[in-house]
């Protein structure tokens, strides 16, 4: 531990190239896909055989066998077989928490690197049975006799072996994320044509920093394909307003497959470390991540599912000492174009920013000409818990290739949950 903070260093991110669910990837697991990034991240860096002091990272959508899953990836990676593993798991915020967790430990000497990542697969959904065949299967296999043996089969029923699908609906409203951001977009009056609108900025923004070579260093090629395949660079407004709402079919309905993320598999990580750590080693700084914070709305109360970041950015800010225009990009998940929509209009609203912020005046307006400036999360895609661990990477480049300046990221999440973060270059 040391007598003063530390800053914490971003060295850079890796990730495989994100695919709609059920494509590329239909084969592929958690596992699988973050030991492809941990390595992406160690052959980026020449750390191969090297022991971190922690690998941090979680997954959504998990099978009971990924309950150690950060040490399992580790342990297939090209690191040393020495380096902790830490699983854990926020939603769709998982890995910019864990970039956050490792940060501190940085900052305070607890620890002097680590890894933070994400990864989440729907073509590989864990399907489990219901909770009276499984309690059944439990009892069978504790039986020691015929007589218990029959006794844990007595009043089968083929029913029974019905698979419990996995489902994005909230437990506590029964509504899925989507429903929740419709309802959102209808209060705030989020129109469908700005809906669209960002959706293929988003495209536009992301296909051109392909072109560019942005993402020549961020993205990994990995099983037969080097780019996403969500991406659609040759969609139009045209093409967009012709998709039909998916949420609500009412005649107020505005979210279409278009303007919301799509299932997506991928994973994505980042190195951090303190300064001295980066130099002993010879490897560059792009950024320095000098503070977060986590905020929760009640949303079973009817707050907006997805405005929690509304709250946690004000926050941060407070504590930072810094205004909503004090920053050279904004990097806000495009969970949904209406979420990102909802949240720069809550910040400039009087009354949202008086009565839930508890702040004298709004925060105010943002440049849009520095949001999302290589695409987001409508373009590229959205595996659960890799988005966080993307944008970090992709925000400190960003930065890098700027050569100074200040970045915020804000991430909604399931549950109600939002997390930010800033990113500096002096």
């Amino acid at each position: 531990m040391t007598d003063s903070m530390r800053r914490v260093a971003i060295v850079g991110g890796s990730r495989i190239p994100f695919c709609r669910s059920n494509t590329v990837y239909a084969e592929k697991s958690n596992l699988d896909m973050l030991t492809a990034v941990i390595d992406g991240v160690v052959e980026r860096f020449e750390l191969d055989g090297m022991q971190l002091d922690e690998v941090m990272a979680g997954a959504v959508m998990t099978h009971s066998r990924d309950f150690n899953l950060a040490r399992e990836a580790v342990l297939s990676s090209k690191l040393s077989p020495l380096t902790t593993g830490i699983t854990l798991q926020q939603a769709c915020g998982t890995s910019l928490q864990a970039a956050l967790n490792l940060a501190a430990k940085i900052a305070c000497g607890q620890i002097e690197s680590g890894i933070a990542a994400g990864t989440d697969t729907t073509s590989d959904a864990p399907i489990v049975f219901g909770n009276k065949f499984a309690q059944r299967m439990i009892n069978l296999s504790q039986a020691r006799t015929m007589k218990q043996r029959l006794a844990a089969l007595k009043g089968f029923r083929p029913g029974e072996l019905k698979p419990v699908s996995p489902t994005n609906g909230e437990m506590r409203t029964g509504l899925s994320m989507g429903q929740h951001c419709e309802r959102m977009a209808q209060e705030w009056e989020i129109t469908r044509e700005d809906q669209d609108q960002l959706a293929y900025n988003s495209h536009q923004k992301a296909a051109a920093a392909y072109d560019d070579g942005f993402f020549d260093d961020l993205v990994t090629p990995w099983s037969g394909i080097n780019r996403d395949n969500n991406l659609r660079a040759d969609t139009s407004i045209e093409k967009l307003a012709s998709l039909r709402t998916v949420f609500d079919k009412g005649s107020k309905a505005t979210l279409s497959a278009g303007n919301s993320t799509s299932l997506t598999d991928g994973a994505a990580a980042v190195l951090l470390c303190s300064e001295e750590w980066a130099a002993s080693n010879k490897l560059p700084v792009q950024a320095f991540l000098t503070t977060g914070r986590s905020a929760s709305v009640d949303f079973v109360n009817d707050e907006g599912l997805l405005m929690a970041p509304t709250i946690a950015v004000a926050e941060m800010l407070q504590r930072a000492g810094l205004k909503l225009q004090d920053f050279d990009f904004y990097e806000i998940h495009e969970a949904f174009a209406a979420q990102v929509l909802c949240t720069l209009k809550a910040w400039e609203s009087k009354d949202y920013c008086k009565q839930r912020l508890g702040l004298k005046k709004p925060l105010g307006s943002i440049d849009r000409e520095k949001l999302n400036v290589n695409g987001s999360s409508l373009a590229v895609g959205h595996p659960f818990a890799a988005t966080g661990a993307r944008i970090v990477a992709t925000l400190a480049q960003l930065l890098e290739t700027k050569g100074s300046g200040r970045g915020l990221i804000s991430v909604c999440t399931a549950g109600g949950m939002g997390v930010c973060a800033i990113l500096e270059r002096p």
